[in-house]
Parts: C-alpha cells; structure tokens; sequence
C-alpha cells in the first residue's frame, strides 16, 4: 500500500499572487493526503516589491526553494527574458522537487513560465482563474496557460463556459469560487495600527478621517504610456483633496514611468496629504480597502474583493476590459476630468451591497478536495462538442 502524499508545488511570485493562494496553502499544508511545496520567486523576494517572503515566513508556511528571476529593466524586453530565466530556474527546481502537481495562478509572465516548465516535464498542472477576460498581455497569458493545464479552478460560471468553449474538457473544469475571497470573508475589519505599522512614506494619515486608496499598475500592452496616464490620476487625486494611501506599482513593463510620476510629484508636493506604501498581507490590505471612502486605480482587487465588500471603486483604462464585475465600479479612461467626477459619484453613493461574484469564501477547502482526487491524463485533446 502506497501512503505516499501527494506533492504540490506552488509557486509565489508577487505580492498579488500571495493574496490569491494564501488559502489554498493553508489548506494544502493542513490535508492528511497532501504535502506542500512552497517556491517563493521574481517579486515576491524584492524589498521594493514589498518583500512578500517575509509575510510568508510570518505566516508559518515552510518555503521550499527560492528563486531570483527578475531581469531589471521593466520593458517589453527585460520581462521577455524573465519569462525566459524563470523556465530555466522553475525546470531546475521542478526536476528537484519532483511535484506530483504545479498549481499556478492567474495571467503574469511569471506564471507563463511555470505553465511551461511543468508542462514538458510531464508534470499535471493545475491553474486557477483560468476564462476570464482581462486588458493588457494578461488576458493572452491566462487564455495559453489553460491550454497547458490538465485542472481548471475557475471563479465564476461565465469564466467556466469560456473554457469549455476553448475545448477544454468540462470533467476538468471545476468552478470554486476565487481563494482571494476566502481570507477576507471572515475577519475583524478594525484597522488598528495600521497605518504606523507598515511605515512608508509620506504624509501621516488620520484613520478617523476618510481616505482613499489608489493602486494602479503599468498596461504591458500601452508600454511607453505610464507616465502620462499616471499623472492624469495624480491630477485627480490632487483636486479631490482627501487624505490618499497610495501603492507602488508592480514590475511589469511600464513600472519605472509610473514609479517616475509618483517620485516627481512626491518631490513638487511634498505637503500633500498621501502616503505611499510598498505592501500589505492580503488580510491587512482587506481591511484597509473595506474601510476607506473609494478605492481608483486599475488592479483587479476593486473587483474581486472590492465587490465581495461593495467597496466604492473607480477602474481607470483598459486594464481589466471585459473582466466581470460588480455594482460597486465605475470604468473612466485616463482623464483626469472623469476621474474626479467618478470620484465624487463614488463619495457620493458609499457602500454597496456585497456580492458574491467571485466567491462566498470556500473556494481552498473546494481546490485542495479535487487536488486531493484522482488525476486527467497527462496527455491533453481538444474537446470538440
């Protein structure tokens, strides 16, 4: 009788990425059948990245391998040849390892390789988010790592349709909800010390007075477009005047202009109320949005959590077209003009009802059960109705 447990190797490789999976670690290290295989990579291991790793640590999970992948530079370029080192460094520790499967997430270049490098080594891959319609190279990386994947743990019943219709067997297809709903659907929402604790820079924020959030990131497909689009919303975030907590972007291709705009004004503004920060742990940054007056920019989180909350949000540019969402966005372009109305309609309205889109907070306890379970073939076919 084998009593062996079933190896899953899960790759970490943002600070976005952590939020995504975090539940689904805890319960994979908790599961009798199963052992967990932690490789913490590219961003995730950057102290201007929010250096993720640590919050890891301080979360008890034990990382397996590191592994360095980011090639400086933030262009088209440089995140190329990080896609290309990280399938050589993943296939090293693939081959060390020796998972029974690869569990990846979502749509980043990071994740591209890990879909890669499992795949030729006969390794089953597991992916989540797979079928939803995103902006930017993004939506192109998630549509070809499900074509690598032999496990589909999708968020929505939209999402599992669209696999179905890119011939993706539907005995595979396992809507579960998104894991990043798990680990806010059940938590204290008091701020606390919050704000001193993760220290940053710029001005102080009163917790007692209303405050925005703004997270925008780079558009890989508009590279060269940062800076202006940037300072569209800072010139926004500027006339609105509310006291704004504001996070650095992340690496993809663009960062450096965006990162560029912020230190200009930083330096011409310097009594301006924001303060920026690098990170938060997922369950930190749930409270943080949860409690503040709107929350602009273009990452995925206004819509995924931020539904799940009914968190007044702005969505600015093409980011995340297409992409489901709930009542609680308002999509503007990158003026700064819309921007400010959409603010002050957002004011305006408060709170919404919360939905459940995305998740009712189960979505581990769903993924670690099928994990669990017996697996497709290796060998993959298109599924012809």
């Amino acid at each position: 009788m084998n009593n062996r447990k079933k190896k899953i190797c899960v790759v970490v490789a943002s600070r976005a990425n952590y939020g995504r999976i975090k539940s689904v670690l805890r319960e994979i290290k908790n599961h009798d059948n199963l052992e967990l295989q932690l490789i913490v990579a590219a961003s995730a291991l950057l102290h201007r990245f929010g250096n993720v790793i640590e919050g890891i640590r301080n979360d008890g999970f034990e990382i397996s391998r590191t592994a360095y992948l980011i090639v400086e530079g933030e262009n088209p370029t440089t995140m190329a040849k990080s896609t290309g080192l990280a399938i050589i460094e993943l296939a090293t520790l693939f081959e060390d390892l020796k998972p029974d499967i690869v569990l990846t997430i979502a749509d980043r270049f990071e994740n591209m390789a890990t879909a890669i490098a499992s795949s030729y080594m006969n390794i089953h891959l597991a992916h989540t988010q797979g079928g939803e319609q995103t902006g930017s190279i993004d939506e192109s990386v998630r549509h070809a790592i499900t074509k690598l994947a032999h496990l589909h743990f999708p968020a929505t019943d939209k999402s599992r349709d669209i696999l179905i219709q890119m011939g993706e067997d539907p005995s595979t297809i396992f809507m579960v909800g998104c894991p990043s709903i798990d680990i806010i659907a059940n938590i204290d929402f008091t701020l606390g010390d919050l704000f001193i604790r993760y220290g940053g820079v710029g001005h102080g924020i009163n917790p007692a007075e209303p405050y925005l959030v703004v997270l925008q990131h780079p558009v890989t497909t508009e590279y060269g477009s940062g800076l202006h689009q940037i300072r569209e919303t800072l010139d926004a975030i500027n006339q609105i005047g509310i006291q704004t907590i504001w996070f650095w972007p992340n690496v993809d291709a663009g960062s450096d202009d965006i990162s560029k705009g912020l230190r200009i004004f930083r330096e011409q503004n310097p009594k301006r109320r924001i303060h920026f920060y690098r990170n938060f742990s997922p369950e930190d940054y749930a409270r943080l949005i949860n409690n503040c007056a709107c929350l602009i920019g273009n990452s995925s989180s206004a819509i995924r959590e931020g539904s799940f909350l009914g968190v007044p949000a702005v969505n600015i540019g093409t980011r995340q077209n297409r992409r489901e969402r709930g009542p609680n966005i308002i999509d503007v372009w990158y003026d700064a003009r819309e921007i400010v109305k959409a603010i002050k309609k957002q004011l305006d309205h408060g709170k919404y009802k919360r939905s459940l889109l995305y998740g009712d907070g189960k979505s581990g306890e769903r993924i670690v059960k099928i994990l669990d379970g017996e697996l497709p073939p290796l060998q993959k076919h298109l599924y012809l109705q």
